[in-house]
């Protein structure tokens, strides 16, 4: 039996232990921060005010701003403070999750807020769901004020994949933040965690070898409120589809995501990834007025493939109110 099969066999039992286990894990927040003077006070916030989030990690990439003061500033026992040393978001992650005690992780980026309730709903969700190693629900926008500019609640019912994920993962990050989920501990190590060669979309891969691994369950909730600003990793103003690239080259060179997709379907996959990346930078665009960008975008997808461009250009469309 290889480690990867070992630690999944945890999850899978149904026993009253268990159970029990599921009822009383201990849910540790990890906080990636760097330069997040104006937002971390609130980040924290909304994880401290969670009922079953036992520690908030807060690792400081390096900030020359008041972010390190603001979190020593903040007096609850369940907060620590680590130091990274400017070696990126993946490795600031990492650190977090390797100094963790909790049974579950959260990845909660440090201008993002969950919302109340959030962690509650994803372990009742966790105990629902005993083979999962990835919980996860779903978001809705605001802006550098804090102020809601998303209007995803208009998408209630709104089914995303739960088991087997893998092929679904692999054509295109329907997760999108880590700040949406819970993700069995002793699964993300085995699985190596992030990728530090990975600038863009090193969560993404991170995600198809957890379900290269196993199982994932949704919960159709409403969970975080993801900020949107040009200091966002993926929604600067400078970024291209290009960028991302490089994150699709690693899942499709990836052994482990490899050997459990079906047979032939590699090929497919990948075009697919790469028109999502496309049309997700055409979002992007559209939201913050790069109208001449979003068309240009909407040819690469048809470059790539005619009939994907009247689905990426419904997604434009419906980025232009906020969904």
């Amino acid at each position: 039996m290889t480690t990867a099969d070992a630690t999944l066999d945890a999850p899978t039992a149904t026993s009253a232990a268990t159970e029990a286990r599921a009822m009383s894990a201990v849910v540790s927040v990890v906080v990636p921060a760097k330069n997040a003077a104006i937002f971390i006070g609130e980040t924290i916030d909304s994880a401290l005010m969670q009922s079953g989030v036992d520690e908030i990690i807060v690792v400081d990439d390096g900030s020359t701003d008041d972010t390190v003061a603001i979190v020593r500033s903040i007096d609850d026992p369940r907060l620590r403070l680590l130091r990274n040393d400017a070696t990126g978001v993946s490795a600031a992650r990492n650190l977090g999750a390797r100094s963790a005690r909790g049974d579950w992780l959260i990845f909660l980026d440090a201008d993002d807020r969950l919302r109340a309730g959030a962690v509650t709903t994803l372990l009742k969700a966790a105990k629902a769901a005993p083979r999962a190693v990835l919980v996860y629900g779903d978001y809705n926008t605001i802006d550098s004020a804090g102020q809601a500019i998303g209007r995803r609640g208009l998408l209630k019912g709104r089914q995303k994949p739960s088991g087997n994920v893998l092929e679904r993962l692999a054509s295109g990050n329907f997760i999108v933040n880590g700040g949406i989920m819970l993700v069995r501990a002793d699964a993300f190590r085995t699985s190596g965690g992030f990728d530090h060669s990975l600038r863009y979309c090193e969560d993404w891969h991170c995600w198809c070898r957890l379900a290269a691994i196993g199982e994932f369950a949704y919960v159709p909730k409403l969970l975080l409120d993801y900020r949107l600003h040009t200091a966002n990793t993926m929604n600067a103003a400078v970024r291209t589809p290009e960028d991302f690239f490089p994150a699709v080259a690693r899942v499709f060179s990836d052994e482990l995501i490899l050997t459990k997709l079906p047979d032939g379907s590699a090929p497919r996959l990948r075009q697919a990834a790469e028109i999502h990346l496309v049309t997700y930078s055409a979002t992007q665009a559209v939201r913050f007025g790069r109208y001449r960008e979003a068309l240009a975008y909407l040819g690469m997808v048809g470059r790539r493939s005619l009939k994907a461009v009247p689905r990426s250009a419904a997604k434009i469309a419906l980025a232009c109110i906020g969904i």
